[in-house]
């Protein structure tokens, strides 16, 4: 498969993906379906003869992340976990002091999907013992809202609270 294909075919996922929403399921869906689909992806394209590991985890990664994504975008919208508050986005996890992220990778903004899609530039999510990169997408925000409040830490009581990303 040619790099522009997968390259073609990442951006589209990463399109479709980042119209899904905001919220605690759907972020860990498409964390651990990109993870078992990367892997998934890797064994079958190595397997194939061709050996093409490196081309079937990129792919695979893709898809799983959609997929797990979509699955947990799904139980947000059931459950009401979408995050539209700094109150329903903070977390549990507190320190003394803030760990660094690491640098961001760079990123490439695609084209907009609709006309009501809003750019969400890449970040770091906090699981309470690392970092893990969110790469930049389109969503569509839920109704009645206007920005997307990036993940960030906040002071309070002696330590900082991580805060995750939300709509307002």
């Amino acid at each position: 498969m040619k790099t522009s294909s997968l390259l073609s075919i990442t951006a589209a996922a990463l399109i479709c993906a980042g119209c899904e929403g905001n919220g605690p399921n759907t972020q860990n869906g498409a964390v651990a379906g990109g993870a078992l689909g990367a892997l998934t992806g890797a064994i079958i394209g190595n397997n194939s003869g061709g050996h093409n590991g490196l081309a079937g985890a990129a792919i695979g990664g893709v898809v799983g992340a959609i997929a797990g994504g979509t699955i947990g975008n799904s139980v947000d919208h059931q459950n009401g976990t979408m995050y539209r508050s700094e109150d329903q986005a903070t977390t549990t996890v507190a320190v003394e002091a803030v760990p660094p992220p690491p640098p961001p990778p760079s990123e490439l903004q695609t084209a907009q999907p609709t006309p009501s899609a809003v750019w969400v530039y890449g970040y770091y999510d906090y699981d309470g013992y690392h970092y893990n990169w969110v790469p930049g997408h389109w969503e569509i925000p839920p109704p009645n809202a206007v920005a997307f409040v990036r993940p960030h830490w906040r002071y309070r009581g002696g330590t900082y609270v991580y805060i995750r990303g939300y709509w307002r």
